[in-house]
């Protein structure tokens, strides 16, 4: 299968592309950097240097790459945790402008499949929840997979070595279940250590205003041995 990867760079992305190569899929990674361009080819990845938030060049991108799956890992969080707060409202941005644009370039490119990131903890009321019941909202009338991971924990993530509270999940294992989920049908996956089990689609709104049972601080970008954020729209992030 052609795969197309938004958030190729990223703490999971390019666990990842890994994968996908293993299975013998044939990869192109967004990211907007050069830099980030030269490496992803090193790994034998099409590089496509694109702004999400350029829907047009997306569109034109994803189409001429002709993916049969889609897989949405943009986010927008920072390095460090305490400036989460900071980013929340251009985080909800590419949650919702980024996803549509994502979604657009997809159905655009006829791509059968679609996965996109989602969080397995319900958010308090506000902009953020709005985000995420929005991505999921769009991911699922698409007939796409929404994936809500558990925090992120493991090498390059907000928890390289100590455990997030719960949910959660290791990072080379959830990894490996969205590559799994590629073969799912549409609906939403709960993604922990756990295991990956099938969410009742009347569940699919928890952005409820009841309390956080985990914050928003789960991965990291990598590329090699260096953590500097996840790759989204130019700018570090530290969640998935």
């Amino acid at each position: 299968m052609r795969v197309f990867l938004a958030g190729a760079s990223g703490v999971i992305g390019h666990r990842i592309i890994r994968l996908l190569q293993i299975d013998g899929h044939e990869v192109a990674g967004l990211t907007r950097s050069q830099d980030k361009a030269a490496w992803l080819a090193e790994l034998g990845v099409e590089p496509v240097v694109c702004d999400v938030f350029d829907a047009q060049a997306l569109t034109d991108a994803v189409v001429a790459f002709e993916p049969g799956a889609v897989i949405h890992e943009l986010t927008d969080l920072p390095d460090d945790p305490r400036d989460i707060e900071a980013f929340r409202a251009r985080h909800a941005r590419i949650r919702v402008e980024g996803t549509h644009n994502v979604l657009s370039a997809a159905r655009a490119a006829g791509a059968r499949r679609v996965l996109t990131q989602s969080v397995a903890w319900p958010m308090p009321a506000g902009a953020g929840a709005d985000a995420v019941a929005e991505l999921e909202r769009a991911t699922l009338a698409y007939g796409g997979v929404v994936l809500r991971y558990g925090q992120f924990y493991g090498p390059g993530t907000y928890y390289p070595d100590r455990l997030p509270t719960d949910p959660r999940i290791e990072i080379e294992r959830a990894a490996e279940a969205t590559v799994a989920a590629l073969y799912e049908d549409s609906g939403i996956l709960l993604v922990t250590d756990d295991g990956t089990t099938r969410v009742d689609a009347a569940a699919a709104v928890h952005a409820d205003g009841t309390a956080t049972t985990g914050t928003e601080t789960s991965g990291a970008e990598t590329t090699g041995t260096e953590t500097t954020g996840t790759e989204t729209t130019g700018t570090a992030d530290k969640e998935h």
